[in-house]
């Protein structure tokens, strides 16, 4: 058995996931960061971009998250996420039509950092379904 940690994925509206991992990816600001058990303590922030919680070799659950804070101790690892969803519940159609809206809202507005910033979850979002599907695909699932 795989020396496992405790990973919580809370957003403002719901808790996500509780449970052990043998690994967690999160996009932090300056970016992506792996973390094991018994990795040392930090906090940072997060962007836009996929949890990635590897329970076991063959389960991988990836959640999206928009914003927020990612607390690491030798134990216990925290997700508190101003928005997050489960990549498997996304709407990819609706996600499509935002990256679209933010595009054309872009290119109308190029200093308009809501836009960017629309255009990036937007973004963010995709990836984590490609990712989720890649996956699950890889698993025969």
């Amino acid at each position: 058995m795989a020396i496992k940690v405790h990973v919580d994925v809370v957003s403002a509206e719901k808790e996500l996931f509780s449970g052990l991992a043998e690994m967690v990816v999160a996009p932090a600001e300056l970016g992506e960061v792996g973390i094991l058990p018994g990795h040392s303590p930090f906090l940072t922030r997060l962007k836009p971009g996929q949890i990635r919680i590897r329970l076991s070799d063959e389960e991988l659950l990836v959640f999206y998250v928009s914003s927020g804070l990612l607390e690491v101790q030798p134990t216990v690892i925290t997700v508190l996420a101003d928005f997050a969803e489960n990549a498997a519940e996304l709407d990819e159609a609706a996600a499509i039509r935002t990256r679209e809206a933010a595009r054309c809202a872009l290119m109308a507005c190029l200093s308009d950092r809501t836009c960017a910033k629309t255009l990036a979850e937007a973004m963010a979002q995709l990836h984590a379904i490609d990712r989720l599907r890649r996956e699950s695909h890889r698993l025969g699932k």
